[in-house]
């Protein structure tokens, strides 16, 4: 069982990040936020696929404005992502939203800074200083040190401006393209600050390459216990970084929403389609609510035994195959006709 890091608890919304809350899985709408009625949209998609928090680009105060009618209906909480102009912050917060994603030290004057976390700090909206390595300041790029601690020292120096105004409903990312730079990051602030953490590398990708690299970079993390929120930042539509986001955390036995597939690879005894099997299987059943595990298995000598921990599964003949439950055989049917009767017994299981 994982250990994780102890971190302060922050409420973003109805969801608690760090401390002893559940991991969280955000993504961020590619909408313009202006349109309330497809980012309203989309806000809904991301939630069907089990995402908890998005955030929401405010480029100008039009889009700050649009925040007052998105935050009523919205099914998760909302994050405002703001740069350099200190006034969006504070109309994104007067029209209701959960968050904010800005550094305090680019958003201009002491004064400016001033006027956002004190609204920030009576209304309890927590504030996420999100350092990312293509853009630090530039006195940092120019010293002779690691990348890995430029991001550190950059993201310290934002988080003791908020400290200084007595405001610690702080939340942490520190993400670059590369993930060991990521990874070192990550566990060089771990051990500094006593803040949540948002996991995640970006500009990873698209979907394949993308997934690779967040796959081992926020999977290392959160192996080690660092890690108190996450995003799967890919080129794709966002509702793959949410699904991907789930399928890492329950890859670490940190999340248990929904069904966790397990397939083997082909090989010579295979007698059956099994790739198009196994992706027929979770198709078929990875809106089903409950948390078990459901095996696709290419042959009789890989399942039921080898998947005698699924809950339920199919294993493959000639032409034929097995369902079984908990490792035992319940039916013997035609190829086709081997989902429609593992539909049957998981129904018949949880009626």
């Amino acid at each position: 069982m994982i250990k994780r890091r102890e971190s302060k608890q922050i409420s973003i919304g109805n969801i608690k990040i760090g401390g002893d809350a559940p991991i969280s899985v955000q993504s961020m709408c590619n909408t313009d936020t202006r349109d309330a009625a497809r980012t309203l949209e989309q806000i809904n998609e991301l939630a069907a696929a089990g995402c908890d928090i998005v955030r929401l680009a405010v480029l100008n105060k039009d889009a700050a404005e649009s925040i007052k009618e998105i935050v009523k209906k919205s099914p998760v909480p909302l994050v405002a992502d703001i740069h350099f102009d200190y006034r969006l912050a504070i109309q994104c917060i007067n029209n209701g939203i959960d968050a904010l994603r800005l550094n305090p030290g680019n958003i201009g004057r002491r004064e400016n800074v001033e006027k956002v976390v004190s609204l920030a700090k009576q209304q309890k909206i927590p504030i996420r200083i999100g350092v990312n390595a293509g853009s630090l300041e530039k006195e940092l790029l120019e010293k002779d040190i690691p990348l890995s601690e430029k991001m550190v020292i950059s993201a310290m120096k934002h988080i003791k401006i908020l400290e200084d105004l007595d405001f610690d409903l702080i939340k942490v990312s520190l993400k670059s393209s590369d993930v060991l730079t990521t990874i070192e990051a990550y566990r060089s602030i771990a051990e500094k600050i006593p803040y949540p953490l948002h996991l995640g590398v970006t500009e990873a990708g698209t979907l394949r390459g993308g997934l690779i690299k967040s796959a081992i970079g926020l999977g290392t993390l959160l192996a080690e216990g660092i890690g108190d929120t996450i995003r799967v930042s890919l080129t794709e539509n966002p509702v793959e970084e949410v699904t991907s986001g789930i399928d890492i955390l329950k890859a670490l036995g940190l999340k248990v929403r929904g069904v966790n597939f397990v397939s083997c690879p082909t090989c010579g005894r295979t007698q059956i389609d099994l790739i198009n099997l196994a992706k027929k299987v979770e198709e078929k059943f990875k809106n089903l609510p409950y948390p078990i595990t459901i095996a696709t298995m290419g042959c009789a000598v890989n399942g039921p035994g080898e998947a005698r921990h699924a809950d339920f599964g199919i294993a493959g003949g000639i032409k034929e195959g097995y369902v079984f439950k908990k490792g035992e055989i319940v039916a013997r049917v035609p190829e086709n006709q081997l989902i429609e009767k593992l539909e049957e017994v998981i129904r018949k299981s949880y009626k």
